[in-house]
């Protein structure tokens, strides 16, 4: 009997000592799986948020815009200027979303989602440049009578602040200098809407609104121009440099858009257009009684129809740069097509402005 009782007290010390180890065997096993699953959790969420965070903010309405920011019902008690200049500002905050109106926020200054996606980047470029170009035109001619005025204190900050370096992600952070740019804005607006202020001015003359179209004719024209190059032939270049001849020995420049490069190009179009389209919206309000004196309003509204087209919706996750009559369309080329149909009316439009 006592060999009995110390068989089974051996028994009972083997199987205490087998359970730790396939306790563990099983938490191995739970391990293995529960990584995994961790891990495609956190890569399937950054995908969301990457396809989330791309989505192009919607176009709003100039109009509602600065009825909604100056309490006025009647935009035509609102003072020449205003509309435009609501629209910058709006813009501005778009940009950095300050009001909600842009998934994600601001992308191109975060050190990890900037690698990640690149044409949400591509797009706020394109449509800083914009903001940059008009908010210049508003501070060195728009609210300046004539080249020796003084110029408004609120504009003088406001530019600098949007020129400042686009991907500083702290101190200071990019969002916050641009957000001291929408505020002097702002400020500018309310001076502006003040009867009794002198310092805030606007003058929709012809002269002026032509020097801020000279800039845009530029930049729509350097759009157009790269994004054609997607789809242009060796030859095509030798033929426009003067280089048709088979025998000649100069050097011909690559002129295919790289590959990585495409998508980067349309989208930073698709910011440019988007911003131009509320630019040249609010001017077609501002400078309304210049346009019709000068029979220009018609060239105003085949610009913003171009613009509108160039802002429809894209069918294709990815850019497709088809070519000839294959079965894939060419969607640089496309935007080419109507950003160089609306530079061809701006040229129209500043020459009214000059000789209508």
């Amino acid at each position: 009997m006592h060999e009995n009782c110390h068989a089974v007290r051996n028994s009972g010390t083997n199987n205490s000592n087998a359970n730790p180890d396939a306790s563990l065997s099983q938490s191995e096993n739970s391990m293995k799986t529960i990584i995994p699953t961790i891990a495609a959790v956190i890569v399937l969420g950054i995908f969301i948020f990457i396809q989330w965070a791309s989505l192009e903010p919607d176009v709003f309405d100039v109009t509602e815009e600065a009825v909604s920011h100056s309490g006025i019902d009647n935009i035509k008690q609102l003072p020449e200027g205003y509309i435009y200049t609501s629209t910058l500002a709006r813009i501005g905050e778009t940009l950095i979303n300050m009001n909600g109106d842009k998934n994600g926020g601001y992308i191109t200054n975060d050190p990890i989602f900037s690698v990640l996606m690149d044409n949400m980047p591509s797009w706020e470029a394109g449509a800083l440049l914009v903001l940059r170009d008009a908010v210049s035109a508003l501070r060195n001619h728009l609210a300046r009578s004539q080249s020796q005025s003084k110029e408004n204190h609120n504009l003088s900050k406001a530019e600098p602040y949007f020129y400042f370096e686009t991907d500083s992600w702290i101190i200071p952070p990019t969002e916050g200098e641009y957000g001291k740019g929408v505020d002097e804005l702002h400020q500018y607006l309310a001076d502006l809407a003040d009867k009794t202020n002198n310092d805030a001015n606007f003058f929709a003359r012809a002269d002026n609104l032509g020097q801020y179209l000279q800039v845009v004719e530029k930049r729509m024209g350097d759009l157009s121009h790269r994004l054609s190059l997607s789809a242009v032939q060796e030859a095509d270049l030798r033929k426009d440099a003067g280089f048709a001849d088979a025998g000649s020995t100069e050097r011909v420049l690559p002129v295919k858009t790289p590959w990585m490069d495409v998508d980067n190009i349309f989208h930073e179009a698709r910011g440019a257009t988007w911003a131009f389209l509320h630019i040249f919206k609010a001017m077609r309000i501002d400078f309304e009684d210049t346009l019709e004196a000068k029979g220009a309003m018609e060239t105003v509204d085949q610009i913003i129809d171009e613009l509108e087209n160039a802002q429809a919706d894209t069918w294709s996750p990815v850019v497709l740069n088809g070519g000839g009559f294959g079965i894939w369309a060419n969607y640089s080329l496309t935007m080419a097509n109507y950003v160089a149909h609306a530079n061809a009316n701006t040229i129209d439009l500043r020459e009214l402005l000059i000789k209508g």
